[in-house]
């Protein structure tokens, strides 16, 4: 398989029933932490939402919903969800949450259009959070910090886990270092968005790349965003566009960066408006989430996703993330990580 990163010498530290058991108490404390340091409630996320509504997440626009009909409802279509980046700001509303507290939630979901490797799977899991903020936290200073108390409890689940397995041996570094995608353009002109993040990963073992959806000087996009959901066109106090990024590490099994979380500031309705201007995408104004918060019935929040299989791959130093969860994968990828010692659940 062209997309298969194949580790030299790879050997799991665990066997199968040992890993079950690691994946249930890093799931366990990690999500505690995360609720503790960002004082979140946890609440019940929908699987699929009505198509139409704009409320499902468009992750970078491109990529397609698994859909189906509803019988009951005159065969409406209904969308599973790629995560619940805006259901999320309009439970905050429903809730009545004040600000500096927030809700956080088991998202699953289904990507059909995924390239699937060691990292990427059609199943996706993660702990969807969501907090809302004022007027005057919108700002890269208190984004920053959101990262650093995120990064603290991912710190404390590798203490835990190396504890409980003594052959695993713990890798992350004690900061987590941050860089605005234009300075990393910068840094590495000649690289590609995924070269530089290797190189920077590399470098720091843990960083935080910062305005990620708008284009850079290169007339390129770091990466693809929505338009609505993090706010990426927003100048910050650093004179750089955006209030949003990806928490990236090092990982040295695979010898790569690896995502653990994508999160940010949400748009206001200022960045709201102009995002979709900038895309080309004015007529989501009509839609039952834009128009809520254009109509100031959505609070101002910030949010993110941070992966469940993939926390719980690097905690348990795994080379795949079929390791860690039970998806579907070509049958050339199951035999082949079989015969590279990494069978798939």
């Amino acid at each position: 398989m062209s997309n298969l990163i194949k580790p030299e010498g790879y050997k799991a530290l665990l066997d199968m029933r040992e890993t079950e058991q690691g994946i249930k108490q890093i799931k366990e404390f990690f999500q505690q932490n995360l609720s503790t340091e960002l004082r979140l409630r946890r609440v019940t996320a929908p699987l699929f939402v009505l198509k139409g509504l704009g409320i499902n997440d468009d992750l970078n626009g491109v990529e397609r919903a698994v859909t189906f009909p509803i019988k009951d409802l005159g065969d409406a279509k209904a969308e599973v969800v790629h995560s619940l980046a805006k259901w999320k700001r309009l439970t905050l509303a429903e809730y009545e949450i004040e600000a500096g507290y927030g809700i956080y939630t088991d998202m699953n979901a289904i990507r059909a259009d995924e390239e699937m490797d060691n990292l990427h799977s059609l199943y996706v899991d993660q702990w969807d959070w969501e907090a809302v903020i004022t007027k005057e936290q919108r700002t890269i200073a208190y984004l920053e910090d959101v990262v650093r108390r995120i990064y603290a409890a991912i710190l404390r689940t590798e203490f835990l886990t190396c504890e409980r397995y003594p052959q695993i041996k713990p890798f992350l570094p004690q900061q987590i270092h941050f860089v605005h995608s234009q300075d990393l353009l910068d840094m590495y002109p000649d690289l590609s968005p995924k070269e530089r993040e290797d190189a920077i990963c590399k470098k720091y073992g843990a960083v935080f790349v910062e305005g990620i959806g708008g284009k850079l000087s290169n007339g390129e996009k770091h990466d693809g965003r929505a338009a609505d959901y993090d706010d990426w066109s927003t100048i910050a106090e650093n004179g750089k566009a955006g209030l949003n990024g990806d928490i990236l590490i090092w990982y040295p099994v695979l010898e790569r960066s690896f995502e653990l979380s994508s999160m940010g500031i949400r748009v206001d309705k200022e960045a709201l408006l102009r995002q979709l201007k900038c895309e080309h995408q004015e007529e989501r104004e009509q839609l039952y989430f834009h128009r809520q918060l254009l109509e100031d019935k959505l609070p101002l929040s910030i949010g993110g996703g941070i992966g469940q299989s993939r926390l719980c791959m690097v905690m348990l130093h795994k080379a795949h993330i079929g390791e860690i969860q039970a998806s579907i994968w070509p049958d050339d990828m199951r035999q082949e990580c079989e015969e590279l010692g990494m069978p798939l659940i």
